[in-house]
């Protein structure tokens, strides 16, 4: 995951990605974990990012441990979550010795670009949780969803101002990605830059993710996640995957 936006660009993430934007998601993951394991108290969140969507859920919990690929990422969810244990690793391929109740994938899920890449999280999940646990996996999008599509972004907070257009596509529709590109105005310290930023994500059908998570040992259920007017204008899926561990 080459990105500037998660790397030297991370100082203008929450103008892009405001921590206000999670709270009715995060509060919607939180209730779907809550009724498939009553009682939990134990969530790995992997690719947990800035930690937007573990600072409204975290209190659902009496243990929450954030993952993820990007140490600038982690650092600033570190400072937004300093009752929540941080790790640096790979949701591939990292294995922490120990379980949970449940476990959370979102937005990050959107990077594993192939099959197998997105089985061996499916696996990591799995290795995490505790029988009778569940793992809450929720792709931004599917191939059923999917369609060519933008978006305006803005943001301020008085030291740096952040203006952008985002475009999705999907230049080879008999693979299984698409591309986002960014184009970012960015203002600090009274001078305004232009950078364009690309990511690459993973685009797969239903029963495809279905049929992984079946191969990496779950029980899979779809369940509705909601969303907000602007997302179901765009390519966003209202479907979520909630995988128990039997």
């Amino acid at each position: 995951m080459n990105t500037l936006l998660y790397s030297e660009l991370v100082a203008f993430y929450h103008l892009l990605d405001p921590l206000e934007d999670h709270e009715d998601e995060a509060e919607a993951f939180g209730g779907v974990l809550r009724q498939a394991v009553p009682g939990a108290t134990s969530l790995l969140e992997l690719g947990a990012g800035a930690g937007h969507g573990a600072h409204y859920i975290k209190h659902v919990f009496e243990q929450t441990v954030l993952t993820d690929l990007s140490d600038p990422m982690l650092e600033r969810s570190r400072m937004l979550n300093p009752d929540c244990e941080h790790i640096l690793g790979d949701m591939r391929s990292m294995r922490l010795d120990r379980t949970f109740d449940c476990v959370l994938v979102h937005d990050a899920i959107a990077y594993l670009l192939t099959e197998d890449d997105l089985l061996a999280c499916m696996q990591t999940a799995f290795a995490h949780l505790r029988v009778g646990g569940a793992a809450l996996l929720v792709p931004d999008c599917t191939q059923e969803s999917f369609r060519e599509c933008h978006e305006d972004h803005d943001g301020d907070d008085g030291e740096r101002s952040l203006r952008c257009i985002s475009w999705s596509t999907d230049p080879d529709p008999d693979d299984s990605t698409h591309i986002t590109d960014f184009a970012f105005l960015l203002r600090e310290a009274g001078e305004i830059r232009a950078v364009h930023d690309r990511h690459h994500y993973g685009l797969f059908a239903v029963d495809t993710w279905r049929r992984l998570a079946e191969r990496a040992g779950f029980e899979v259920e779809t369940v509705t996640r909601p969303l907000t007017e602007d997302e179901a204008d765009s390519a966003y899926t209202d479907i979520m995957f909630l995988c128990r561990k039997p």
